[in-house]
């Protein structure tokens, strides 16, 4: 068995080498670029109704599709680039969810204008600004959704955003390390925590 394969991990970690790739050296790290943190909200919210797995696998098709998740081409899209994407298998082929990219794009656009923060600011002002850490002992511990989920659902609803209910911005927040929620007995769990 390899060192990699050895470590304890969260429990709902498979052993694909994507899934351990990502839970070891992405999930739960602080994410703190505005861009970056658009394409984990486009990922999540297309995520919603599957497994995690299922995005991450078609992860490198969003990208190419979205133009590297750039908003600022992405609102251009018309209805001729939705069908063209609705016929994209390496997508999550519904037509809601790739609506709301675009939309999403509109709304990431209208608060990076106004000049008074940005993105990241606005997510993150739900925890302060700073890594929340839990102590969760086994998966089941973990919410689905906390009041600060809840907090930035409405205030991405409210700038309008879709795709957003309180479930999706829960697992944007660990996906995008604003909370902590690697099991303690993960080996992630010290690694990404804020070092104070």
């Amino acid at each position: 068995m390899s060192n990699n394969q050895s470590k304890n991990r969260c429990g709902w970690v498979s052993d694909e080498a994507l899934y351990l790739e990502y839970h070891d050296k992405e999930w739960g790290v602080p994410v703190t670029d505005d861009r970056e943190l658009f394409e984990m909200l486009i990922l999540e919210g297309a995520q919603a109704g599957l497994s995690w797995i299922t995005v991450l696998r078609k992860r490198e098709n969003y990208r190419k599709a979205f133009v590297g998740f750039d908003p600022q081409k992405i609102v251009h899209f018309n209805g001729d680039d939705v069908e063209r994407l609705m016929q994209d298998t390496g997508l999550v082929r519904n037509r809601l969810k790739i609506n709301s990219v675009i939309s999403n794009a509109q709304a990431w656009l209208e608060i990076m204008k106004e000049g008074e923060g940005s993105f990241r600011d606005l997510v993150w002002s739900v925890v302060d600004n700073k890594t929340h850490v839990n102590a969760w002992k086994d998966l089941s511990q973990v919410p689905a959704s906390t009041a600060e989920s809840e907090k930035l659902s409405k205030l991405l609803k409210k700038n309008g955003f879709r795709f957003v209910g309180p479930t999706i911005c829960y697992a944007f927040m660990q996906a995008c390390g604003m909370v902590n929620d690697h099991t303690v007995d993960c080996f992630c769990y010290k690694k990404h925590a804020p070092r104070t």
